[in-house]
């Protein structure tokens, strides 16, 4: 699977995937999350435009997008019932989507994000539990809670990346 920066040119493509996501989240118990409209417009524009919003392609067909943030969260900085692994520099996964049909799409993104630091961040819903089982396959160590911009509290997950 190919990965590349999306450009304004692929947002039809992006948004069908974010709209199916929702979908399949409400599908499986889990409404809340992203709602009726996220991720928003203006975020997945300012995505674009700081370079932090990626696709994962098989041959022309776009099959997932994720946003990858090098540098601190500030939704991070805040953590409860626990505590984060270590305080050194992180990348963040976030607004990670796979188109319908789509296979590997985390694995994949979580490879690339690896190779590009030795410490990645992500968080999760409550209710998305099918999401949680997906970052604890992959070797995420649940740290605590934190809080987005709106108040809604997440799972918080670390993995740290061996590199001897």
């Amino acid at each position: 699977m190919n990965i590349r920066l999306a450009t304004v040119q692929d947002m039809d493509a992006i948004l069908a995937i974010y709209a199916y996501a929702r979908t399949q989240m409400k599908n499986n118990h889990n409404p809340h999350q992203w709602g009726d409209h996220h991720p928003a417009m203006a975020l997945l524009l300012n995505d674009i435009q700081t370079r932090q919003l990626y696709l994962l392609c098989e041959e022309s067909a776009i099959r997932g997008v994720f946003a990858f943030i090098l540098g601190e969260d500030p939704t991070y900085q805040h953590i409860e019932d626990g505590a984060w692994l270590n305080e050194r520099p992180y990348g963040t996964i976030h607004r990670i989507a796979a188109a319908k049909g789509a296979h590997g799409i985390f694995s994949a993104a979580l490879a690339y994000c690896e190779r590009q630091v030795d410490n990645v961040r992500i968080d999760t819903h409550a209710d998305n539990h099918i999401m949680q089982h997906v970052i604890e396959k992959a070797g995420f160590q649940r740290c605590g809670i934190i809080f987005t911009d709106d108040g809604t509290p997440r799972i918080a997950y670390q993995k740290v990346i061996n590199t001897l």
